[in-house]
């Protein structure tokens, strides 16, 4: 978006100086015309997708370079053409045999020179790497390796080729070996220089860096080098005169832009090794300055972008396209120094903003310093933009207040920033009242952990709010855009009020499901029992739907429509109930002493007790029956904890009565009665009707026996 809005300001100044200037030629006597104050507004149509689309439209009209740089470069090639057919048809006054042999003569004299120093520096520097001070000095060895064989050498063979062309008479053969002497050691002197630097950083974890930029970096630099000296050699007066001004500037700008393109190859592919060299320091001085690590770090990941900024700006002077040279490198090393700048403001503030342990009490600072931060970077990036426009000719404020299509564009901007700021603001307040509510306390023990019904109707409200922000926030956000948002919502309301009453039983479902939730009814963790005969523990809650998982481990999603009465299990207690029966002979307080016993060791037992709300109710002897007599109690237990405390209360009171001599417990008979005709009955209970058997009859005694009627 401020990219477009920076175009649209370029091509309205563009119009604004195109308008001065023809104000100015026309006559002053017509006065301004009645129709402009219309124009505008054919630019603000549509909103901001409207004005940004009239703006795409006019680039091409405004920025007219295209057709003029074709042109002049046609015009050059021409030009150029001509300048060599001269060149070749114009009589020489001396034959061709003694210009090549300059131009051997002088390129001879170069390579022998360069040759032999090489190799006597090459010898040398075989046998100073073999004294003790240098053996374990790789640093020093290394730079030695570049500097003797190839920096000095290239340096001593050109002032040696100059000083033996002095004893030529000016030709062709004369300048081009000279401009090839001082391309190729230009493009040694650079390369080994520079490979000399990358030689200093060969230490400890920057090795492998240094290996992978001396294996590939050498000959491209040198290729650099050599085209960039070559360019610049053209263009000087005396390689004019020699071969044509158009001649030589259209091959230095292209030798120009072929070492710009290779420029730009040899900085992307050295990007991660260079930026290994820049961020990679020692332990103990990361730890010294831990600030100044943080801001080596982000500009390792910046350092090219600056170079190849200044590299585009050199390849558009090339080409023609630009203004003047020393103005575009000018606005190019502010650019530069802006960007800087910029990286070391964001590593400030990401200093500043850093995260630190939340405590209690803060996590609501926090995340409003995190916005802040956000907020800030965004300030930061627009500031950035501003001055980058200002430098280069353009402002968007003054975009902004000038003219309809800069308020329509800005006035859009600003109210979708404010929307997702406020909506951003809102969500964070909300979501952090929500988790904190969720969180359990883990300072103080007294402290009430959140209840079920926290955990289940908040991570549901949490949801609804999400949407509920996304869905304003987008339909504001379209409407800014210049989108009409009534069909839209005309269209969902339709849709909404189909769906209505396609889906009754959806709408059935999520209207239980939320009084449900509202009352308290369920709650996650929850065992409960249906009327529709699933059981099992809740494990969780949608508007729509309840998920059971029961005792085997299966799971079933139950709509809210089908539930029509519900046994919670789970809330606040419950009883584990407990009734004996004993036979008549055993004594009834010895009875009552092993079941007070069982209750006072189960009350013993930490491993229970947590599970327990009092102590055990012995409620006496409740009933009499043809067996013998029922006594009944019960413990009041955490809701769930019945289970196990009515299983282990029953194994320890089975023990106790084992024990006992006076204490059993009764156990139920079947009795034969005879019938007047003979005839056994049915082994009777208490209260069930006598029904005969054919065969005998028999009585079965008291240990398990039976025995003849």
């Amino acid at each position: 978006m401020c990219l477009m809005l920076g175009v649209g300001s370029f091509n309205v100044m563009a119009a604004d100086a195109s308008a001065a200037s023809a104000a100015q030629s026309s006559a002053p006597a017509d006065p301004a015309p009645a129709a402009e104050p219309a124009q505008p507004e054919i630019l603000v149509k549509g909103g901001l997708l409207g004005a940004i689309s009239s703006s795409i439209d006019s680039v091409q009209d405004k920025l007219d370079l295209d057709g003029n740089l074709l042109d002049s470069w046609r015009l050059r090639a021409d030009r150029a053409a001509d300048e060599l057919d001269t060149l070749v048809n114009k009589p020489l006054a001396r034959s061709p045999w003694s210009i090549i042999s300059d131009f051997l003569i002088l390129s001879v004299v170069w390579i022998a020179a360069f040759l032999l120093l090489n190799r006597i520096a090459t010898f040398i520097v075989g046998r100073v790497s073999r004294r003790r001070l240098l053996i374990k000095r790789e640093r020093v060895k290394g730079v030695l390796s570049y500097v003797l064989p190839f920096t000095i050498p290239a340096v001593i063979c050109l002032p040696l080729t100059l000083y033996v062309s002095h004893f030529m008479s000016p030709s062709i053969g004369r300048a081009l070996a000279l401009c090839l002497a001082y391309s190729t050691s230009s493009g040694i002197f650079s390369s080994s220089i520079l490979m000399s630097v990358i030689v200093l950083f060969n230490s400890g974890h920057k090795r492998t860096a240094v290996r992978v930029i001396r294996g590939y970096a050498p000959h491209p630099l040198f290729v650099i080098g050599f085209l960039a000296a070559l360019s610049d050699a053209l263009t000087s007066p005396q390689i004019s005169r020699q071969f044509g001004g158009n001649v030589t500037t259209s091959v230095a700008a292209f030798t120009g832009l072929m070492a710009s393109v290779m420029f730009c190859i040899v900085v992307i592919r050295m990007r991660r090794p260079v930026a290994h060299l820049i961020r990679n320091r020692s332990l103990s001085a990361r730890l010294a300055r831990p600030a100044l690590q943080q801001t080596l770090k982000i500009f390792s990941s910046l350092w090219h972008l600056p170079i190849l900024l200044m590299i585009l700006v050199s390849a558009v002077n090339l080409i023609g396209a630009g203004e003047d040279s020393q103005e575009a490198l000018r606005c190019a090393l502010l650019t530069t120094v802006l960007l800087i700048g910029t990286v070391f403001l964001s590593t400030l503030f990401q200093h500043m903003f850093k995260p630190a342990e939340v405590h209690t009490g803060r996590v609501y600072k926090e995340r409003l310093l995190s916005l802040l931060h956000a907020v800030l970077r965004i300030a930061l990036a627009v500031g950035f933009i501003e001055l980058l426009g200002r430098i280069w000719g353009f402002s968007l404020f003054e975009f902004a207040q000038r003219n309809a299509l800069g308020k329509v564009i800005s006035d859009s901007l600003s109210s979708i920033g404010l929307i997702f700021l406020v909506t951003w603001l809102l969500w964070v307040v909300m979501d952090t009242a929500i988790q904190e509510a969720l969180k359990p306390p883990t300072t103080n023990r007294s402290s009430r952990q959140p209840s079920t019904r926290v955990k289940t109707i908040l991570p549901l409200l949490r949801n609804a709010i999400k949407i509920i922000l996304v869905v304003i926030c987008t339909i504001t956000t379209m409407a800014n855009l210049g989108i009409n948002v009534a069909p839209l919502l005309a269209g969902a309301g339709v849709v909404g009020l189909a769906i209505g009453f396609g889906s009754q039983q959806l709408v059935q479902d999520v209207i239980t499901g939320l009084f449900i939730i509202i009352e308290d009814t369920i709650s996650i963790g929850d065992w409960v029992v249906l009327d529709s005969g699933h059981a099992g523990t809740v494990e969780s809650l949608t508007i729509r739907t309840l998920r059971l998982r029961d005792g085997k481990g299966f799971v079933h999603p139950v709509p809210f429509g089908q539930i029509k009465a519900v046994t919670n299990q789970s809330r606040q207690f419950a009883y584990a109930f407990f009734s004996f029966q004993f036979t008549y002979d055993s004594d009834v307080d010895s009875a009552t002493s092993l079941i007070r016993e069982a209750g006072q060791a189960i009350s013993d037992d930490f491993l229970l007790a947590s599970k327990l709300q009092g102590p055990l109710e012995v409620f006496g002897l409740d009933r009499m029956d043809m067996n013998g007599i029922v006594i009944t109690a019960q413990f009041r237990t955490s809701s769930g904890g019945q289970y196990a405390v009515s299983r282990a209360f029953n194994d320890k009171l089975k023990r106790l009565v084992d024990k006992s001599t006076d204490v059993r417990f009764a156990q139920t008979y079947p009795q034969l009665i005879m019938s007047p005709h003979n005839g056994p009955m049915l082994p009777m209970e208490e209260g069930d009707e006598q029904q005969p058997l054919p065969g005998k009859a028999s009585v079965v005694n008291k240990d398990g026996s039976e025995s003849p009627a």
